[in-house]
């Protein structure tokens, strides 16, 4: 497994990605237009020339808020969403973010195991945030 910047060679996998990890996947229209913004960063986990996993933020002055994290889940428990998380996290603290933010599903325990491992701690809830099912969202924020 290889991390890269991603790029607009990596959004067709990236939205097979989406397509089979949430219930409302970001559009490829979205996605691509998140990935020219300047103020976002994404990585794409490869294997090979396959898009295996990706995550992106909005950095915001001195602040990230995590969009999306996904793994094909063919590859989940092999490293590659902890690969990300930390790719993600070296970048704030090397340039200097505050804290990094971002919202799981409150019944997605492994997810938030592993946020946990990378010092995210609970800060709040925001109740019904998702849907198709409905729940509540664990707010988790790293700080620096």
């Amino acid at each position: 497994m290889k991390l890269e910047k991603m790029t607009s060679a990596h959004i067709d996998g990236v939205c097979k990605i989406e397509e089979a990890c949430f219930s409302h996947p970001w559009s490829r229209q979205s996605i691509e237009s998140e990935l020219n913004n300047d103020g976002s960063v994404f990585v794409a986990a490869l294997e090979g020339e396959r898009v295996i996993g990706y995550i992106g933020m909005s950095v915001v002055i001195d602040e990230g808020y995590i969009f999306n994290v996904a793994v094909d889940a063919d590859f989940r428990k092999k490293g590659v969403g902890t690969a990300l998380i930390n790719e993600l996290v070296t970048f704030g603290k090397k340039h200097n973010l505050c804290f990094i933010t971002l919202e799981v599903r409150e019944s997605n325990q492994p997810a938030r195991s592993l946020y946990s491992k990378f010092g995210f701690i609970k800060v709040g809830e925001r109740k019904d945030y998702y849907s198709d099912p409905a729940e509540n969202a664990v707010l988790m924020t790293k700080y620096f």
